[in-house]
């Protein structure tokens, strides 16, 4: 028992790290080039990456650490992208963990509804509801673009996830 919790730790502080490094790579200006005017959101493919290995209430929460990351960097509504990574990040460990098998093209799809959804909502909230103009430039030109460039770097944070959440599993056992 003892030796589990221990190997459970390492893991949840790797995953802490991880999500810190993902914000702070994220927020540093000129870090990561800039495509087509769009930064990707490092932090959202993280959470859902550790989301397809852990059960729900880790998953819930580290969701929620990664959104109230990602709030305090985009300055918008505390709290927000908190509530709804940790939704987001609790049902993608649920349907992993009960309906479907892990693997990178499970991973590609979920993830994709998942970015998706969290785009899509943030141009929701912060352009649309605002009462800004130019909806519809805004989504193809601004936040497509950063739908796609985070998509990219899915595979990334699936591998490193697995890599670690594999490695330290198979020592517990």
């Amino acid at each position: 028992m003892g030796s589990t919790l221990k190997y459970k730790i390492i893991r949840y502080i790797g995953y802490t790290v991880e999500l810190l490094v993902f914000f702070v790579l994220q927020e540093t200006p000129g870090f990561i080039p800039a495509v087509f005017g769009a930064r990707p959101v490092l932090v959202v493919p993280a959470v859902i990456a550790i989301a397809m290995f852990e059960n729900e209430i880790p998953a819930m929460l580290f969701g929620l650490f990664g959104g109230l990351l990602m709030d305090f960097g985009f300055s918008g509504i505390l709290g927000y992208h908190g509530m709804l990574l940790a939704v987001c990040c609790y049902v993608v460990s649920l349907i992993a963990t009960n309906l479907l098998q892990t693997n990178f093209i499970t991973t590609m799809l979920i993830s994709l509804v998942c970015i998706a959804a969290v785009t899509v909502l943030q141009w929701l909230f912060f352009y649309v509801l605002y009462g800004y103009g130019s909806v519809l430039y805004a989504l193809v030109y601004h936040y497509l673009p950063i739908f796609a460039y985070t998509m990219l770097l899915m595979p990334i944070a699936y591998y490193f996830n697995r890599a670690l959440a594999l490695q330290i599993r198979s020592k517990e056992e």
